[in-house]
């Protein structure tokens, strides 16, 4: 079958080898219980200049990879002062999306408003380039404020031509419509594995199939059975296999419908 991870990062001390050698062990390992993956198409996400870099520079060394320039909200404060030059990955082939970038309300590391500054910013970037964002939002249980500060923001984005995916998304049922009717593709991720996470497999459902992506958002998010582990793209097959078993689909029927969401969403 062939797989398309659309979301994992590379971590400063990795190098394209040696993140490379992860992701076959673990495809390796995950063909032990599931089919095995064929083809597994990557796009390494940016959160800073640096990390944009590292997934630069991973996606050349790659056929089957694309990457990902941006600034996650967390680093927004450290952009400010820094106005790092991101028009230099405007000219690369292999430039798939900007992001990641978004709002992030739950640890408010960067103060709200730089956080939409930054935002609004890179979105004017993602138009400019015509390329899609990769969206990250998070808020404190109970609280709503990142989703009703993205609709206003992300509507004026679609409303210019933009399109986008919330990654590992976990806004709940009230806002998926809205973000539906934007035409935003929803990122699932090992998340959707964990015993407790009911509310996201039945979120799950409500998602277009043809918005529908696979990601892991490595290392991070490992999936069950390796939940505790570092992740990898090689992991992916597990949140493939969860998906189908919700959707009450096949995982080769899985790994067709999202494969092919995703080129269509990059433009492959």
């Amino acid at each position: 079958m062939i797989l398309f991870d659309t979301h994992f990062h590379i971590g400063p001390e990795e190098t394209p080898s040696s993140c490379r050698a992860k992701i076959d062990a673990a495809l390796e390992r995950a063909a032990g219980t599931l089919p095995a993956t064929e083809t597994l198409f990557t796009v390494a996400v940016g959160g800073s200049f640096a990390e944009s870099m590292r997934a630069m520079h991973y996606a050349q060394s790659r056929a089957d990879a694309a990457f990902a320039a941006g600034v996650h909200p967390h680093e927004a404060v450290k952009y400010r002062e820094t106005r790092d030059d991101f028009s230099v990955f405007r000219k690369e082939k292999k430039l798939a999306a900007i992001g990641e970038l978004g709002l992030d309300f739950f640890y408010d590391f960067a103060p709200r408003e730089v956080q939409k500054e930054v935002f609004s910013e890179f979105l004017d970037i993602a138009v400019q380039w015509d390329k899609p964002a990769i969206v990250h939002l998070r808020d404190r249980e109970n609280s709503e404020a990142v989703y009703r500060d993205a609709l206003e923001i992300l509507g004026d984005f679609s409303g210019r031509g933009g399109r986008f995916v919330i990654h590992c998304y976990t806004g709940g049922e009230k806002f998926l419509p809205d973000f539906v009717q934007m035409g935003a593709y929803f990122g699932v991720t090992g998340m959707a594995t964990f015993r407790r996470a009911d509310a996201i497999r039945e979120q799950l459902k409500k998602i277009p199939p043809e918005k529908l992506l696979l990601e892991t958002d490595s290392p991070y998010l490992a999936p069950v059975p390796l939940r505790g582990t570092e992740n990898t793209p090689g992991n992916l097959p597990f949140v493939a296999a969860c998906a189908a078993q919700v959707l009450e689909k096949t995982i080769d029927e899985i790994a067709g419908l999202t494969t092919g969401n995703a080129r269509r969403f990059f433009r492959f």
